[in-house]
């Protein structure tokens, strides 16, 4: 009898580890695909695009959390380094421009691990 009890608690515990819903970190990926309609605002300025800013605040709405919040900054900096012909005044304005705040400058400068 003990053996079923054991084993019954063991498939229940099994079934709630199971079933937890599980927390999904951003990824840089998604922080890239989420940007693709903002590069010509970055490069020349001009008026910036409706899918530009939808994306923009889907990726505030992606980073929840002080690790995604990082991890996204970390993404937009090494976006904004690897991007050629990136002018750093029209990355930095871009939130502000589509009314979005996020808790940090998009810039290769920003540190990210100061985000919370």
């Amino acid at each position: 009898m003990a053996g079923i009890v054991k084993l019954a608690c063991a498939v229940l515990i099994c079934m709630v580890v199971v079933s937890a819903p599980l927390t999904k970190a951003i990824t840089c990926g998604q922080v890239t695909a989420n940007l693709a309609q903002c590069l010509n605002y970055l490069r020349s300025g001009g008026a910036v695009p409706a899918p530009c800013c939808n994306g923009i605040k889907n990726i505030l709405n992606l980073a929840k959390t002080t690790p995604d919040r990082r991890t996204a900054c970390n993404c937009l900096k090494a976006a904004a380094a690897n991007t050629p012909g990136l002018n750093p005044s029209n990355a930095g304005s871009l939130p502000g421009k589509c009314g979005v705040n996020i808790p940090y400058k998009i810039s290769t400068s920003t540190n990210c691990a100061s985000i919370k």
